[in-house]
C-alpha cells in the first residue's frame, strides 16, 4: 500500500471514529461551577445548571446525587431530546456558616461518559 492509500484509509477511519463519538446523546453545560460569592445567613441558596442535549438521541439524567446533605439536587424526570434546554436545580444551606465547596454528580445515558461533576462554592456570612 503506497502513502497515499494510507493517508486516503486514515482520513476514512477518523472521519468514522468522529461521526461515531457524536452519536447518541450528548451533554454541554453552559457552566459546570457555580460560585455563590458571598451571601448572607439564611438567603435564598437555590440555583440551576442550564445544560443542553448536543447529541442525536434523546438524554436521560439518570441520577443527581450532592456530596453532603446540605445541599440538595433536583433533576430533570424525563427525557431531553435533542437540541433542547434542561436543569438540574440545587438548593444549598446557606444557614451553614464559612466557606463551602461541594460536588454534585450527575449519571446520565452516554456511552462511555455518563457521569459529570458539579462545583458549587462560596462563604455564607455568619448571623447578624
Amino acid at each position: 500500500m503506497n502513502a497515499k492509500h494510507y493517508l486516503g484509509l486514515l482520513f476514512f477511519l477518523f472521519i468514522g471514529i468522529t461521526t461515531a463519538q457524536q452519536n447518541g446523546p450528548q451533554i454541554s453545560f453552559d457552566t459546570t461551577t457555580i460560585d455563590y460569592g458571598i451571601v448572607e445567613n439564611g438567603s435564598e441558596g437555590t440555583r440551576s445548571f442550564i445544560f443542553t442535549n448536543t447529541g442525536t438521541s434523546d438524554l436521560l439524567i439518570e441520577h443527581v446525587q450532592s456530596s453532603c446533605g446540605c445541599t440538595v439536587p433536583k433533576k430533570p424526570e424525563g427525557p431531553i431530546a435533542p437540541g433542547e434546554n434542561g436543569e438540574i436545580v440545587v438548593h444549598y444551606d446557606t444557614k451553614r456558616t464559612g466557606p463551602f465547596r461541594k460536588t454534585i454528580t450527575v449519571t446520565t445515558n452516554i456511552e462511555g461518559n455518563s457521569i459529570v461533576a458539579l462545583k458549587l462554592r462560596g462563604t455564607v456570612l455568619p448571623a447578624q
